[in-house]
């Protein structure tokens, strides 16, 4: 008789139940992961436009305006009020949230906020579709 070789029927299913197991264990800890590290991707974004409009501020005494918003960074704006010192630009180009949409730019009272839709892209939301504001970064 030859004998032959190879794995039974149970070893491979115990081999199975077991990288069932692993991935059972490890898979939910790992895939929501992704958006959270949106998230800090987006308040770091924030951070570095919030600097470079700081930049602007200093060089003209005033953020830019809402009609102008932050291509005010990247270019030099038209409008009221004017950048008569603008010594851009501050940022290569007008960035884009970790969703690839544009980030938006409000400034009442001289008090710029910087706006991601989150990821639904739309207004509002609750949870990992909130939307993300610099004014509540702290």
């Amino acid at each position: 008789m030859k004998k032959q070789t190879g794995f039974t029927l149970i070893e491979l299913m115990v081999v199975l139940v077991i990288l069932g197991i692993i991935f059972g264990l490890v898979v939910p800890n790992v895939v929501g992961r992704g958006d959270e590290a949106r998230v800090t991707a987006a308040h770091a974004d924030m951070s570095t436009i919030g600097q470079s409009l700081e930049m602007y501020r200093l060089h003209n005494s005033h953020y830019p305006s809402t009609n102008q918003g932050l291509e005010a960074l990247v270019a030099k704006p038209s409008g009221d009020p004017e950048a008569k010192n603008w010594r851009g630009p501050y940022l290569k180009k007008t960035p884009l949230d970790p969703w690839g949409n544009a980030y938006g730019y409000i400034n009442e009272n001289n008090v710029p906020e910087i706006i991601s839709l989150g990821a639904d892209g739309s207004d509002g939301g609750e949870g990992i579709y909130q939307d993300i504001s610099s004014v509540n970064l702290n």
